[in-house]
């Protein structure tokens, strides 16, 4: 799996007009579900978040994790992560996970991010959606499981 995280003091993810997910301090989440990802990746990649020591102690030093903050995640899926770039000028899609195994696996990454004991609001997978953030620091970190 792969997931682009984003320090925030605030996000939100909108469908239309309306607001669906909504966060003050913590992290964003964009997550991709690969072709050939499992259960297992999405365990790991929550279990990794968890304790990524990215937010500033006492000292403004990284040494702190989400949970060490008290902070929440807004989770989004976001397929273009798997964006193959190589040839052409159009990015190719063809790694990610089927619609459906990525929509299960996305879930399946939420509900294991919660069971770490991070507060989580999320996105509306497959929606057209808007994602507002003000990045903190800017900190902005590339996770991929199969690395």
């Amino acid at each position: 799996m792969r997931a682009l995280l984003q320090r925030v003091s605030s996000a939100s993810v909108s469908v239309g007009d309306e607001v669906i997910g909504q966060i003050g301090s913590g992290l964003l989440i964009l997550v991709c579900a690969m072709q050939g990802d499992d259960e297992a990746q999405a365990d790991k990649l929550a279990a990794k978040i968890a304790k990524l020591r990215i937010f500033t102690d006492d000292a403004g030093k990284m040494n702190l994790s989400v949970r060490d903050i008290a902070g929440s995640a807004l989770v989004v899926s976001q397929f273009t992560l798997a964006a193959d770039t190589a040839r052409g000028n159009r990015p190719g899609f063809s790694s990610a996970a089927a619609p459906a195994e990525g929509q299960r696996l996305y879930e399946h990454f939420a509900r294991a991010l919660a069971a770490q004991g991070i507060p989580l609001r999320t996105g509306r997978f497959g929606a057209d959606m808007n994602v507002a953030l003000v990045n903190d620091g800017p900190v902005t970190i590339w996770i991929d499981t199969a690395v």
